[in-house]
């Protein structure tokens, strides 16, 4: 997979762009941290993974290179240990309208939300 032709952090609107030769993706910041390839998300083994949730406010504080083959991501959360290969951030990329969705139904499912100071069960005093 060739690399990127660009990358660029946008630290006010906490999105990654990626400009590779025939595509161009804008990617939230959140939508990146919740989709990590770290084990930490992903998990150790089969499966779907960790639902991370209550991320709408993190942002990508800097990007670093992996080699000639990835970068990895530090988010402002303290999240840091996932590397994000061309071909993961091009499929991030193609199947993020999809990702997104299935992502939404998931935090429902589980009673969870985008939010963290958002709580499913409301106390009224």
């Amino acid at each position: 997979m060739k690399p990127p032709k660009k990358i660029h952090l946008n630290r006010a609107e906490k999105t990654l762009r990626v400009i590779f030769a025939d595509a161009e993706y804008t990617l939230p910041a959140e939508y990146l941290r919740v989709f990590s390839p770290s084990a930490e998300v992903r998990g150790h083994g089969a499966g779907e993974g960790v639902l991370v949730s209550g991320k709408i406010h993190v942002g990508i504080d800097r990007v670093e290179a992996s080699g000639r083959y990835a970068v990895r991501l530090i988010f402002d959360d303290g999240h840091d240990t996932g590397i994000y290969t061309w071909g993961y951030l091009r499929e991030l990329g193609e199947n993020h309208a999809t990702n997104w969705n299935d992502y939404l139904q998931r935090l429902q499912k589980a009673g969870k939300g985008r939010d963290p100071d958002e709580s499913p069960v409301k106390i009224i005093s």
